[in-house]
């Protein structure tokens, strides 16, 4: 089935089998993208992360707490 573009070109679309093989091709070139971080560099995001989860823990159980507090003095 083909298509046509604005210039009424017609576009031929790839069967399923050269679009998964594109698909492929082009993980494996992002993929050649990737550089893998230094030890240094692991431990410092690695640690942000973990600082981060905390902070989103604390916040979460804060309001947690105090919307439970609130909702037993509206309600009784």
């Amino acid at each position: 089935m083909a298509a046509k573009t604005d210039h009424g070109e017609e576009v031929v679309n790839p069967n399923i089998f050269m679009r998964i093989g594109l698909f492929f091709k082009q993980i494996i070139d992002e993929l050649r993208k990737v550089v893998t971080p230094t030890r240094k560099q692991l431990f410092w995001w690695s640690l942000a992360s973990f600082i981060f989860v905390l902070l989103l823990m604390v916040f979460v159980t804060a309001m947690d707490f105090g919307l439970g507090k609130l909702a037993l003095l509206i309600f009784g």
